[in-house]
């Protein structure tokens, strides 16, 4: 007969005490984003969130999204930093509900590992706490999986799910842009969470670790790889509340790069031009793409290039638009002007991710490094 203290499911490689110590570890981060709408705490089989509050609303709308970080988190494993993927997770989830101009109310997360490593899961959850806290989203729930065998004792993955609410005559998108409307760009803080692929691949090609000195930035390639997504959706709201039906349509650049992404918020029969004379790609672009012996016009449609997100909006408020973003903490210009007159010449996204939608092209020559 089994010993009664025998714990086959430990044998078999899952450790369930290491997984109630990484929820007591992260409680504290998790209830910072609860306000008096979740009800329940923290470890129920669901989160509860009180949804009287959208009575306030004439027609409430509810927006979802669900992503990942993507193949970023391989660098956090190399170097043994799990603190920031969090915040790239929230960018990545919440800051799409934004793109309708939805208010987010709260998010779940999922993790599956190799192994529970308490401290390790704690830290990637309370990245992800401090991002919903920083957006206004309630973390109600998630879980956190322990595959032996199918993953690595050093491996895992993460993926969120968020909700938010818009009021249904507020939806921003493409049916709300007119010919003449400016299209802003605002910087990102980096690569963000999207083309991680590539830059794996010119790394391991140039023969550099992750822990290895990187001259050009002053600290190790993990720490510069790992610089956390910005989030936009707080300063977002806030335009939208302050400028109203000036804000017509917002694009998050995430995956397939500018053209695409901004090419998805425009109407059928528009165009837009975007003027890479506007701005400088931060030096990590550039130092990634010299590394890969590549032009950075190649680039274009895996990595955002300095610019985190695009706004189209009202020609006559578009000046004050990007000042009020700018004095909120992200430096925002003006890349393009929307057009409805025939389609010139060139090689232009139309569209993207199903989504039939404007036609974009970016044009010109990036700014040098340091010009104003």
């Amino acid at each position: 007969m089994a010993s009664p203290s025998h714990n086959p499911y430990a044998a078999a490689g899952v450790d369930t005490a290491a997984g109630d110590l990484a929820v007591e570890l992260m409680k504290a981060a998790v209830k910072r984003t609860h306000g008096p709408e979740v009800l329940g705490g923290v470890g129920g089989f669901a989160g509860l969130f009180d949804a009287s509050a959208l009575t306030g609303y004439t027609k409430p709308l509810l927006a979802t999204s669900t992503d990942g970080v993507g193949t970023k988190v391989a660098i956090a494993q190399a170097i043994d930093k799990h603190d920031t993927i969090g915040l790239d997770l929230v960018g990545m989830v919440v800051d799409d509900i934004v793109v309708v101009g939805a208010k987010p109310l709260f998010m779940t997360d999922y993790i599956a590992c190799g192994k529970v490593v308490p401290d390790r899961i704690a830290d990637i959850v309370k990245g992800i706490a401090l991002g919903c806290a920083q957006t206004g989203t309630a973390l109600v729930g998630g879980e956190t999986a322990e595959h032996p065998g199918l993953l690595g004792i050093n491996d895992y993955d993460v993926a969120g799910a968020a909700t938010g609410v818009v009021e249904a005559d507020r939806v921003l998108g493409a049916e709300r842009v007119r010919a003449g409307d400016v299209v802003l760009a605002l910087a990102s803080s980096g690569l963000h969470s999207n083309g991680y692929s590539l830059v794996r691949h010119i790394v391991a090609g140039a023969g550099i670790g992750y822990g290895d000195n990187a001259a050009d930035f002053g600290t190790t390639w993990g720490e510069v790889l790992l610089e956390p997504t910005r989030l936009y959706t707080t300063p977002l709201l806030q335009l939208a509340a302050d400028f109203g039906d000036a804000v017509h349509s917002l694009s998050h650049v995430t995956g397939g790069g500018i053209a695409a992404n901004l090419a998805r918020v425009l109407p059928v029969g528009t165009w837009v031009d975007v003027d890479r004379a506007t701005w400088s790609p931060p030096p990590v672009f550039r130092v990634l793409a010299d590394l890969g012996d590549l032009d950075l016009t190649a680039t274009e449609g895996t990595w955002n290039l300095g610019i985190g997100f695009l706004a189209v909006v009202a020609a006559e408020r578009a000046d004050a638009a990007a000042s009020a973003l700018t004095a909120a903490g992200i430096p925002t210009w003006q890349v393009g002007v929307v057009h409805d007159t025939a389609l010139p010449e060139g090689d232009y996204e139309q569209g993207a991710k199903g989504v039939e939608g404007g036609a974009v092209r970016l044009v010109g020559s990036y700014r040098e490094q340091g010009a104003e």
